[in-house]
């Protein structure tokens, strides 16, 4: 599996979970966010 795709698509799950505010959805959004840039930074190091 790659990294790099997963975490694209975790982003932009969380991007899409954010347009759509709610408190969990919300929360759901950050941790993607959060996850993505990590993976993201992670294969670029």
């Amino acid at each position: 599996m790659r990294l790099d795709i997963v975490s694209l698509a975790a982003i932009i799950a969380g991007v899409v979970a954010l347009w759509q505010p709610r408190h969990f959805r919300m929360a759901v959004g950050i941790y993607l966010l959060i996850v993505g840039v990590l993976g993201l930074g992670v294969i670029r190091v």
